[in-house]
């Protein structure tokens, strides 16, 4: 099951990066750039929790892992939000600080030591167990300040729109926005699905899919059947 729903998880974010770069190529919007980066690094972390839970876990793979889903993607994703909604000078500077950082936390997770005997070959290692505090701080630093920028511009968008409603495709918008805070949300607290899913690795896996479905689903709303080969919504 755990190995099912995080493949499902690496389909809907790979071809979710996709369209996204595609959207980029052709419209060279800097946020675009920055949710495809962030997507594809989902994308990665989600394979190679595939491959933890069929080949069974060991260092290289766990390291991955954390860094791309527990570290990087969520700052990436929240740099977009930034460049869409304060700009290009705001989110430029912000970029500006975010690559050195993410040579910083490639350079700690490639080298942090590891507690070996926490990495279990069936179940999704604990990072508090497997890492040190650093690892752990750039994690707890990246999450949480990533998530609260994502969620306060999804946030942001639906008031905006909801308070337009005179404007094209509101409703439309309304509902995107509404999927991508809640797909945020979801991404955050994978542990609610324990109750469903019957496991912790179940409930992370089950979590994954899920929040990246809905945040994809925001996608499609807010990209008119007309306008997807070409633009994506300003809000989204």
């Amino acid at each position: 099951m755990v190995a099912g729903l995080a493949f499902m998880a690496t389909a809907v974010s790979t071809a979710f990066a996709q369209a996204t770069l595609v959207r980029w190529s052709k419209s060279r919007q800097p946020h675009q750039r920055a949710w495809a980066i962030a997507l594809a690094q989902f994308a990665l972390a989600a394979a190679m929790l595939v491959v933890g839970s069929t080949t069974g876990w060991n260092r290289q793979v766990y390291r991955v892992f954390y860094l791309l889903g527990a570290v990087l993607n969520v700052p990436w994703l929240a740099l977009g939000t930034l460049y869409l909604l304060a700009g290009v000078t705001w989110g430029r500077r912000v970029e500006r600080a975010l690559w050195p950082l993410t040579g910083l936390a490639v350079g700690v997770m490639t080298a942090a030591p590891m507690h070996d005997e926490f990495i279990s070959k069936t179940h999704i290692p604990n990072g508090k167990e497997v890492f040190g505090l650093f690892p752990r701080l750039l994690a707890a630093i990246g999450s949480s300040i990533g998530a609260l920028v994502v969620l306060a511009g999804a946030i942001y968008s639906l008031v905006r729109y909801l308070r337009a409603r005179t404007a094209t495709h509101a409703g439309r918008l309304v509902a995107a926005n509404a999927c991508i805070a809640l797909g945020t949300m979801i991404l955050g607290s994978t542990g609610a699905f324990k109750g469903i899913a019957g496991g912790k690795d179940q409930a992370f896996a089950l979590g994954l899919a899920v929040g990246i479905a809905v945040i994809y689903a925001g996608f499609a709303l807010a990209t008119p059947r007309r306008s997807r080969r070409t633009t994506l919504p300003e809000n989204v």
